[in-house]
């Protein structure tokens, strides 16, 4: 019997390896969209997620402490359909894999995985895994938002990032397929010759694109935003006061003292410099203003050191890499975490000017930023000079996203308090306050990552492929990643047998080689014959993909004997 006989025997028993908000989204979407029976494994009730997850109607909990053969076993991992590992511990998670293959050969697993490229060659160990990040498919969703975009355009696959566009708005050498011809008075999808396709899915080679052109603020803007700036500088505010003081000061010398303007201006410079001379025949008023004067002169030049100080700390947080002081039209991100280094992946492919900010130089995302030549600013984003440092006035957007609601919700408040129409996109892990945060504070997304990326696993545990979607009008084309397996209908056929007219076509494969996973070829040669373990990368309809999925799983009917 195939493992995909053997599979759908199994009833909808899921299990799941978490307590986290990824694994409790996961099971409410199970539970609720699919009618799901789910078991999940978790150190304690008590922790994390563990309390809501356990109100959930008809979830079994299993508690232990280690993730050991006799906790799977508890958990019916031999009987179940699929098995999730959410945990954020990719050799945790691929431990976990290999004892429920142990138990399960036929078990579906979905394995949360930062490192892909890993993932990608551990999934091969397996009949049938998927190995998915939440922060690869939320960062789309977080890159439309900085852009204004309603939905993304655009999606990150292995090694590169596409986006839909104008035909005439890219270069031949970088489309991989015509998506849709809307020149008639009705879109054709897909069509068979992919000349007459206008709309496109382009390669992001780091150019920016025309539709997402850069939104420079007025000269009058810039001006009402430096002068801004200088005014809650305290070391200016403290300057500021210091020439007032001297410019009253000599106003009443002049008034006081019956001087001329020259005169009046001459004393007190000379006594602001600490050149005063002691004149008893001086009245008493005089005496306390030159007093005042003087000490006033002396006290400036402490201001001024301390602002070369402050100026030499803004260099060291910048982390020597300078911030243009003409950038605008860029976007801010903060915390370059697993899901900030997406996000500024995604936005450089897109060859839109990023500018970075997190409190630690071993942040996930700052090697990438320095390679490819990306400010970044060290400190706390809840600091007003840290934000100013990144620009964030002449910014197109900020992107918060660091492991902190209160450093993320303050950072995205001070942005919004220094420029009033700054895009704000704001990553919160309580649902509840992200949702009253986003109707109050009007900030373009304020969503965890957990929700973004709850419906793509709970897609994969029920057999779904797709890796992404791409909205054309009132359509939606979906990306999907799908393995030729053994005894299927498209193994050892042409890859040109895989395409549907208007339903599905192959844009990459990935040929299987036997030590591991390959590169995808994105351009594929349509006589090459597929086998078992190949990998298939299908832009596609629902009714398409779901004949490609067919044509992919499903075991060819054997003739009875005799």
């Amino acid at each position: 019997m195939s493992p995909v006989s053997l599979r759908r025997n199994h009833g909808s028993h899921f299990v799941v390896c978490g307590s986290n908000p990824l694994a409790y989204r996961l099971v409410n979407e199970l539970i609720s969209r699919f009618d799901a029976e789910v078991t999940v494994i978790l150190k304690s009730r008590d922790l994390e997620r563990g309390p809501q997850i356990a109100k959930l109607p008809g979830v079994r909990l299993v508690e232990a402490p280690q993730l050991d053969d006799a906790t799977l076993h508890t958990a019916r991992v031999a009987e179940a359909r699929a098995l999730a590992l959410v945990e954020q511990d990719d050799v945790g998670n691929i431990h976990t894999a290999l004892r429920a293959h142990e138990l399960n050969p036929d078990l579906r697993m979905v394995v949360r995985m930062f490192n892909m490229s890993l993932g990608h060659r551990i999934r091969t160990l397996f009949n049938d895994c998927a190995v998915l990040s939440d922060s690869a498919m939320a960062a789309p969703s977080l890159v439309a938002a900085a852009l204004g975009e309603v939905a993304p355009s655009h999606i990150r696959l292995p090694g590169r990032t596409l986006y839909m566009a104008r035909r005439e708005e890219v270069p031949p050498a970088r489309v991989v397929v015509g998506l849709a011809d809307t020149s008639g008075p009705n879109t054709e999808l897909l069509p068979a010759d992919q000349d007459s396709a206008d709309l496109v899915l382009a390669i992001a080679d780091g150019t920016a694109r025309e539709e997402l052109p850069p939104q420079h603020p007025s000269r009058h803007t810039r001006r009402l935003i430096w002068v801004r700036a200088l005014l809650v500088n305290r070391l200016v505010q403290v300057a500021l006061a210091m020439v007032g003081v001297l410019v009253v000061g000599g106003a009443l010398i002049q008034f006081l003292g019956h001087y001329g303007f020259g005169d009046a201006a001459y004393l007190t410079l000379l006594d602001a410099s600490g050149a005063v001379q002691p004149d008893s025949a001086l009245s008493t008023p005089i005496k306390v203003i030159q007093v005042i004067v003087t000490v006033t002169g002396i006290s400036i030049i402490p201001v001024v050191t301390a602002a070369a100080v402050d100026w030499l700390v803004q260099a060291r947080l910048s982390g020597g890499t300078d911030v243009p002081a003409s950038i605008s039209g860029h976007v801010v991100v903060v915390g370059l975490g697993n899901v900030g280094s997406r996000v500024i992946r995604q936005l450089n492919d897109l060859g839109v000017p990023t500018v970075c900010v997190d409190s630690q130089e071993s942040a996930r995302g700052v090697g990438f930023a320095r390679r490819h030549s990306l400010p970044v600013v060290f400190g706390d984003a809840s600091r007003d000079d840290v934000l100013r440092a990144a620009s964030v006035g002449t910014a197109r957007a900020l992107v918060v996203l660091t492991n902190s609601d209160v450093v993320n919700l303050e950072a995205a408040l001070l942005g919004r308090a220094l420029r009033e129409d700054l895009r704000v996109v704001l990553r919160l892990f309580d649902d509840d306050l992200a949702e009253r945060v986003e109707r109050n504070f009007g900030f373009a997304i304020s969503s965890s990552v957990s929700r973004l990326a709850a419906s793509s696993f709970a897609a994969a545990m029920m057999e779904r492929q797709v890796i992404g979607t791409i909205p054309i009008g009132r359509s939606i084309l979906m990306i999907a990643d799908i393995p030729i397996a053994v005894g299927s209908q498209l193994a050892g056929q042409p890859i040109s047998a895989a395409h549907d007219q208007g339903q599905a076509r192959v844009i990459a494969l990935e040929r299987h080689t036997g030590q591991g996973a390959g590169r995808l070829d994105w351009s594929p040669g349509q006589t090459y014959l597929l086998r078992p373990q190949d990998r298939l990368i299908v832009l596609a309809t629902r009714a398409g993909l779901g004949r490609v999925l067919t044509c992919s799983m499903s075991a060819v009917p054997q003739p009875d004997a005799g």
